[in-house]
């Protein structure tokens, strides 16, 4: 048996009738409108074959509301390990099942679903017990396991370090294990009030949850972007006594400001974060977030060494929350890391008796607990959506976006919407 063949035994079962997981059926006459990686800082909305069921647990969807997350920088950037020219982007989408496979009971045709970033089995041994970005069956990534010692789940549009699966920038996308990977929308729910429970709402709950963030704690939180503004306000929402973020864009803090209570911000290009976050909590926050991850340097060294390749992550923000936190607090890590960082404070992690915990987010973890948020009113994460454009403008809204022009924060993408060239 083949290696493609052994991975559909593995993640699929038995059937010579079935392309690999990351090799979808495609239609033989109908097109779709997807957005391409071509390299570096360069995307295209192009017309591909149409998905296709490829196996009995699969679900199609027809994309009603799709977006680009800050981690689809880093893939815009060349930036993560195996990116492939005309690899279909994005991970935060949702849409209308437009047709299951025979084993699919959980949704129909018809149904309104939002879908989890991450691709699980539902099965394994990590799914059992909700580890879902680990599933152990959805990423045949070689890559992946050299460079980490194991395969993590595979993620949709994030390049073949995670399974190569087409992303949801598109028309149409093609859902493995839809029982497990979509839930469905309860009637009357705009898009826009649910979209971000696929990835970075479920992203800064998860935050909160590393940080262990409960009733009466000090949180402070590096990065104002979309997850750092949802995470400050599900600590809000948690009981937090007082919550700092720390970011460097006027216009973002100005959002959280005027959304967010028990807040104060701190502009880091304007005062010293640690010393200003001394002032503001003299013993130090209780729980720290990171937000940012590995792009972002503060500091010439890092900057320097990221340059030459001396290291691949920036270990800066990681450092000040280590140096921040209280004694026996805790520091939770939701900022994309992804290969090895210098100058690791690990003494002060130690010496302090701090908690570190990072993680991609198990999302269908969380599906219902933060569906029942939206439901109930008390969660509305709208104040982050800064533009609405067509999926026809896609390319324009990466550059916008990577280059925080306009203000931008958070773009939604609507397939069919009239382009803002019409």
């Amino acid at each position: 048996m083949n290696t493609a063949a052994k991975v559909a035994e593995h993640t699929m079962g038995p059937s010579p009738s079935l392309a690999t997981p990351t090799q979808p059926k495609l239609h033989p006459t109908e097109k779709m409108k997807a957005c391409v990686y071509q390299g570096v800082k360069n995307v295209k909305l192009v017309e591909v074959p149409k998905p296709m069921i490829t196996a009995p647990k699969d679900a199609l969807i027809k994309v009603t509301t799709t977006t680009v997350c800050g981690s689809d920088l880093h893939l815009y950037h060349n930036e993560i390990k195996d990116m492939e020219k005309g690899d279909i982007l994005g991970h935060e989408f949702m849409g209308i099942v437009e047709d299951v496979g025979s084993d699919v009971t959980s949704i129909k045709k018809g149904d309104r679903v939002i879908v989890s970033f991450n691709i699980s089995c539902g099965t394994c041994d990590y799914c059992k017990r909700e580890e879902y970005t680990a599933c152990d069956t959805t990423n045949p990534s070689q890559v992946m396991e050299k460079a980490y010692g194991h395969r993590c789940a595979g993620m949709f549009g994030y390049s073949h370090l995670t399974g190569g699966y087409p992303g949801g920038q598109a028309e149409y996308v093609r859902v493995p294990f839809a029982d497990t990977n979509c839930y469905p929308v309860p009637p009357g729910i705009p898009d826009d009030k649910v979209l971000f429970l696929t990835d970075i709402a479920a992203t800064a709950w998860h935050a909160n949850e590393l940080a262990s963030v409960k009733k009466g704690d000090t949180v402070a939180i590096w990065g104002a972007g979309p997850v750092g503004l949802l995470a400050a306000k599900w600590a809000e929402i948690r009981g937090a006594s007082k919550i700092v973020l720390i970011d460097s864009l006027p216009y973002r803090l100005s959002i959280a400001e005027e959304h967010i209570a028990n807040l104060q911000t701190i502009n880091f290009t304007k005062e010293k974060t640690l010393d200003k976050l001394k002032e503001i909590l003299p013993n130090g926050p209780d729980c720290s977030l990171d937000c940012c991850g590995f792009r972002y340097a503060k500091s010439w060294i890092h900057s320097f060494e990221r340059a030459v390749s001396l290291e691949t992550d920036s270990g800066d923000v990681i450092s000040e929350c280590i140096y921040a936190t209280r004694k026996f607090g805790t520091i939770g890590v939701v900022g994309d890391y992804v290969g090895y960082v210098n100058h690791f404070p690990i003494g002060a992690l130690m010496e302090k008796g701090l908690t570190m915990r990072l993680g991609q987010t198990p999302t269908q973890k969380y599906f219902k607990t933060l569906m029942g948020y939206i439901e109930s009113g008390e969660f509305d994460p709208r104040f982050i959506i800064t533009h609405r454009m067509s999926l026809e403008d896609i390319v324009e809204g990466y550059r916008i976006f990577d280059e925080k022009e306009d203000q931008a924060v958070k773009i939604l993408f609507t397939p069919g919407l009239k382009s803002r060239e019409e």
